[in-house]
């Protein structure tokens, strides 16, 4: 009879798992990727500034929305948490691509966000809860590391398929269509069989435990504290690679037709250069230059391409800014693990997480102000941001080894 009930929770999980790839997939179909800025400027005719309080918005409502979406996952279980997730950004995206207006763009990112809280969290804790039901905690790693390149798959595959829907139906368009693999992920996430064996953690009191203590932490670790600020600084300036690229190419009058292949082949150099660490490392000779030639190519490339836009910049910008300034954040990540406890792994690794998203929450109206009077100027103005931390950043190649 023992083994039996194994068996049958051994067979369940397993589907509990292929269940949860098939809702990373999904849900990760962004075809909007392709018409980031233009589902704004061509769209509803607004401002780069607006544009990127929008951004702030959607951020600070993540900060908010931690707690109360815990709750869910806490009360109701992880697989309804991430079914409520996906359900409302399915609301999310039919409410943004209906009408262009900035109210309802501002409820749109509100959606987002909750969206993004519902998930965020209850998925790793399903995937681990689905594992340790079936004593595979050991596989965490691994089959973490598959869900994350299914999510690369996902967007690789999404962008291009958007641009062509912009370029035939209209810039709202694959906003639109989104809401069909997202919808398809809640249905797919409220068939997923919740795990008898739950990890004990509260998802509503995770979020009080990151903050105390993440600052706890970081205020007793000199050198974590110090690699995470250069983490943090440089992965803000890449952030925006992501949404400058749009204007440079809407500036040469590009066709949107060709703004998802871009985007597409940006998420290809951050899986390649992200899969090649080790050798990079090896080239540049050791962590320390590695990642000051990352601070430095990043933002050399805003440079350039703010005082000389051609395609062949804003090309090079995209692979070579995007591809080691957002992948680096991922790196350092890696690193940082070393340092940190065991059991303050996933909370530590959060805060700084959440700082980033703070530091973007200011950041984002002065980029969009500044982008408004002169594209250049911002680039310019971006570009100096990794080259302080190529100059003055005090982490030392000991702290990696």
């Amino acid at each position: 009879m023992k083994k039996s009930i194994k068996h049958y929770f051994v067979k369940n999980s397993s589907k509990t798992i292929w269940r949860y790839f098939a809702f990373t997939f999904f849900v990760n179909l962004h075809f909007f990727s392709a018409v980031l800025v233009p589902i704004y400027t061509n769209w509803a005719h607004i401002s780069k500034f607006q544009i990127l309080i929008l951004q702030s918005w959607f951020m600070l409502w993540i900060f908010i929305l931690e707690v109360p979406t815990g709750v869910v996952a806490d009360y109701f279980g992880r697989k309804y948490s991430l079914a409520m997730g996906a359900l409302v950004v399915t609301f999310g995206a039919l409410i943004y691509g209906s009408v262009p207006s900035y109210p309802v763009f501002l409820l749109g990112e509100f959606l987002f966000a909750a969206a993004f809280s519902f998930m965020s969290g209850a998925d790793d804790a399903l995937l681990y809860d689905a594992l340790k039901e079936e004593g595979r905690e050991g596989e965490i790693k691994h089959l973490a590391g598959k869900a994350h390149a299914i999510q690369l798959i996902a967007m690789l595959i999404s962008a291009p398929i958007g641009g062509i829907m912009a370029s035939i139906f209209g810039v709202n368009a694959p906003m639109l269509f989104c809401a069909i693999p997202f919808f398809i992920a809640a249905v797919i996430a409220w068939n997923i069989k919740e795990p008898i064996l739950k990890d004990k953690v509260s998802e509503s009191k995770r979020y009080m435990i990151i903050l105390k203590t993440g600052l706890n932490f970081f205020y007793h670790h000199r050198v974590l504290r110090l690699i995470a600020l250069d983490a943090v600084i440089v992965a803000a300036a890449a952030y925006f690679v992501i949404w400058l690229y749009q204007p440079l190419l809407q500036s040469l009058g590009i066709p949107l037709i060709y703004f998802g292949l871009l985007h597409a082949v940006m998420a290809l150099t951050e899986v390649l250069i992200a899969a090649n660490f080790v050798r990079l490392e090896k080239l540049f000779g050791g962590a320390k230059q590695y990642l000051r030639f990352s601070a430095l190519i990043t933002s050399f490339m805003f440079f350039v391409v703010a005082l000389i836009p051609n395609i062949i910049t804003v090309m090079l910008f995209v692979v070579l800014a995007g591809g080691f300034g957002l992948t680096r954040l991922e790196l350092m990540t890696a690193y940082m693990n070393k340092l940190i406890p065991s059991g303050q792994k996933a909370t530590i690794l959060s805060s700084i997480s959440m700082l980033r998203r703070l530091v973007l929450v200011f950041l984002n109206p002065l980029v969009g102000f500044i982008a408004d009077k002169t594209l250049s100027g911002a680039l310019l103005f971006i570009g100096i941001i990794p080259i302080v931390v190529f100059f003055f950043s005090p982490i030392e190649q000991e702290m990696f080894d």
